[in-house]
């Protein structure tokens, strides 16, 4: 019994460990063109259920017409979710002009 939950412990570490950084990147207009960057956290409750605070890709962009979008959900996004048990899920947010 006793190596039946040890298995089931360990089974359960490795998945939680295995799963990866997402990265989704959507491109308007031409895309970035001047290199400026601007990073803001999208803020989450119970696993990205319920949104507190979403960042505008375009009031991020300061008007322009160009530029690239990533949303990710980096490791440190990841830390800070499997700290608070999935309760608070941060996500990053990149504008590349």
């Amino acid at each position: 019994m006793k190596k039946i939950v040890l298995k089931g412990a360990l089974l359960i570490t490795v998945a939680l460990l295995m799963t990866s950084c997402y990265s989704l990147t959507f491109t308007v207009g031409q895309g970035a063109r001047t290199g400026v960057e601007v990073v803001e956290r999208n803020h989450y409750l119970i696993g990205g259920l319920a949104p507190i605070k979403l960042a505008d890709p375009k009031a991020m962009a300061g008007g322009a017409k160009d530029y690239t979008v990533t949303v990710e959900h980096t490791i440190l996004d990841g830390l800070l979710a499997a700290l608070t048990g999935g309760i608070y899920t941060p996500t990053t947010v990149k504008v590349r002009k």
